[in-house]
């Protein structure tokens, strides 16, 4: 059960409700007036709770869950507990995401503009906004409705946030056109100096980083994430993307739509990615290159050259992921021969 002082649980929904909101099928004979009163996860679910399983690791947690319902794929109903009732999906995890943010929709801190704020009066702000104390809206800067400006958070001078845009505490906006339904997350920087330079022996020469940054619709951006505004043309975020904590995205990067960068993964600067790219935890790619769409690159990787699209690479350097897992077992088999040898 979530801790009701930071959540705050919207339910109970009856059974009926539930498959409404999950598109799972219940069988025939159950009662839909039954009520639901959370979700909770298998090991602590109870009674009157809901949980799911989406993953055979938990096949032996979810035979002796005591939860009253549960969302299941139909291949493990038989080995469901005596009396609990089952929600069949084709996709139980997707299902209990829905059901999720039923129980527990996202709240706001109220709308007001607290009077520690420091908004400029040029500055412009939707209907129903609010502003955490010690926040500024620079000059020029236009929010849209229902936007969320967490405390210390800065949206510089001329930024435009769409619609329902929430920036938390501490994060800064600088030189960024941002669309609707976005999320950037505590103490992201988006919008900063991309690292441009041209080197000389008497000391580097700065060059000027003149782009923007430009999100699309429906983004999440992790806490302490960097986006660096291009040095000319824009960086720009697809619609639908999630980048997790601590990511960096280099000037004049471009990634496609619902993107997923996984936390201290690095893009280098005019790396162009498809839609759908999946980047595992703490893979570098190195600037200049194209990567297609749907791409797969595993956690740890170094990418340094283009990958064709429907790829999925593993490694430094990165390559097929068939490969790389024969090389990883080819290392093993050598280390164990030169054990031997070495007795």
């Amino acid at each position: 059960m979530a801790d009701p002082r930071f959540f705050k649980n919207a339910g109970p929904f009856s059974l009926g409700e539930i498959a409404k909101i999950t598109g799972a099928v219940l069988r025939p004979e159950t009662d839909l007036n039954i009520m639901v009163e959370d979700v909770a996860t298998l090991e602590s679910a109870g009674p009157k709770d809901v949980s799911f399983l989406d993953n055979n690791k938990y096949v032996g947690a979810f035979e002796n869950s005591a939860a009253g319902v549960c969302i299941v794929k139909s291949r493990y109903a038989d080995q469901a507990p005596r009396g609990m009732l089952l929600l069949l999906s084709a996709e139980p995890y997707k299902a209990y995401a829905r059901l999720a943010q039923a129980y527990y929709p996202q709240l706001t801190s109220g709308f007001e503009v607290a009077k520690a704020a420091h908004v400029h009066p040029s500055a412009s702000l939707g209907a129903n906004c609010a502003v955490g104390a010690g926040a500024v809206i620079e000059a020029g800067a236009v929010a849209g409705d229902q936007c969320s400006i967490g405390a210390n958070a800065v949206v510089g001078q001329n930024c435009v946030l769409g619609d329902d845009v929430r920036l938390g505490a501490g994060a800064t906006v600088k030189c960024s056109l941002i669309g609707n339904r976005v999320t950037i997350h505590a103490g992201a920087r988006v919008g900063e100096d991309g690292f441009g330079f041209a080197p000389d022996p008497t000391g580097h020469i700065k060059i000027p980083q003149l782009g923007r940054v430009v999100i699309g619709d429906g983004v999440e951006i992790g806490a302490n994430s960097t986006i660096d505004r291009g040095s000319s043309g824009d960086t720009v975020i697809g619609e639908g993307c999630w980048i997790d904590n601590l990511v960096q995205i280099a000037h004049n990067v471009k990634l496609g739509r619902g993107c997923i960068l996984a936390a201290m993964a690095g893009v280098s600067g005019s790396t162009k990615l498809g839609d759908f790219v999946v980047v595992g935890g703490q893979a570098g790619i190195t600037g200049h290159l194209t990567i297609g769409d749907g791409v797969q690159i595993a956690g740890q990787s170094g990418v340094m050259r283009n990958v064709d699209a429907g790829a999925i690479v593993g490694g430094s350097p990165a390559v097929p992921i068939r490969q790389y897992h024969k090389q990883t077992a080819l290392l093993g088999q050598l280390a164990e021969e030169k054990g031997r040898r070495r007795q």
